[in-house]
Formats: structure tokens, sequence, C-alpha cells
């Protein structure tokens, strides 16, 4: 029969829905808690010998202490251009530069930046779950094209139950994580 050789890619679908989680927690990862983390500073980008440099490519990003960071510049003449990059990143934190070292003291969040940070991490987690329904169309899409070139009813419900399946487990994923975020971003 023809509809034997019919079949939806579930790991591609799985695999797509897992990176919209690997997405959100690397964005997670950017936001301040009021803690240090060296995860704080990887979105920032310093022109560094005429292209853009991730900060921990051009020196070592230490926490020293729970609210100190760090960054070790091995090249004295990009101290200046790092600090730069620092201040203008919309962390705010105010860089403190000695010698090749620039120091990131954390100021303790106040409830007003604790609440607006938690807007902000759900924000990110509505968009990994725009991101895994984009991937769920997709797989729908996919499964309509498949009754078309004569896949059966009883097969296509299988497989959208299977598809809806992987949605729901992504989509309580990303719940779970937020939920863990805000808690930890609201904790004094």
């Amino acid at each position: 029969m023809a509809e034997d050789n019919i079949e939806i890619d579930l790991d591609d679908l799985q695999r797509r829905m897992d990176g919209a989680m690997v997405a959100l927690r690397q964005e997670f990862a950017s936001l301040r808690t009021g803690r240090a983390s060296a995860t704080m500073v990887e979105p920032i980008n310093v022109m560094a010998y005429g292209t853009l440099t991730p900060l921990n490519q051009i020196g070592t990003v230490n926490v020293p202490e729970p609210r100190m960071l760090t960054v070790n510049i091995w090249d004295k003449g990009l101290v200046g251009v790092a600090e730069k990059a620092i201040r203008e990143s919309g962390l705010g934190i105010n860089p403190v530069i000695d010698g090749t070292v620039i120091r990131l003291p954390i100021p303790e969040l106040n409830e007003e930046r604790r609440r607006d940070l938690s807007k902000v991490a759900a924000q990110y987690s509505e968009s990994a779950r725009i991101a895994v329904r984009n991937v769920r169309r997709d797989g729908m899409d996919q499964l309509k094209k498949a009754k078309t070139d004569g896949m059966s009813e009883d097969d296509v419900k299988i497989w959208s139950d299977e598809v809806q399946e992987l949605t729901d487990a992504s989509i309580v994923a990303i719940d779970a994580a937020l939920e863990k975020k805000q808690s930890e971003i609201m904790q004094v």
C-alpha cells in the first residue's frame, strides 16, 4: 500500500521544539537576578581587531563573589572598548576599570526592577511558545499533505495526536522554566 511509505518526521519536530527551549534558556541566562553569573555578559559583543567579538573571547570572565563579576581583558588596548560595550549593553551595570581587569558590581534589584524583569522573562517564554506552536503547525501541514497523498484518516489522527503530545510537553517545559526563573528573579 502507498500509505505505508508516508511518515511524519517526529524526531525533526522534537528537535526543533527542543531548539526553542534551548534559545529560551539562553535568553533567561542573560536576565539579571541580583546574583553574579558569567552568562550575563555572553550576549555582549566588542569591536576588537575590526570585527565584533564576544566579550568572553577577549578576556576571562570570573565570579569572585556572589555580587561581583570580573573580566580580565588579555589585550590592554581593548579595555576601554570592552568597558564601553558593557556600559551600553543595557545590563544596568556600571563597570569599574582596574588595569586590565574590569569589575562589574551587581547592584541589588529593587521591587519594581524585579517585576520588570519578570515581565521580560514572560515575554521570552511567550516567544518560545510561539516557536513551538509554529513547529506544531508545520507538522500539521505535513499531515494535511500526507492525507492528500493517500494517508488514511486513522493514521492522520494517530500522527496528529503524537504531534500534539510533543507540543504539550514542550509548552509544559517552557511554563516550568518560566515559573522557576520568575521565582529566582523575585527572590530577595
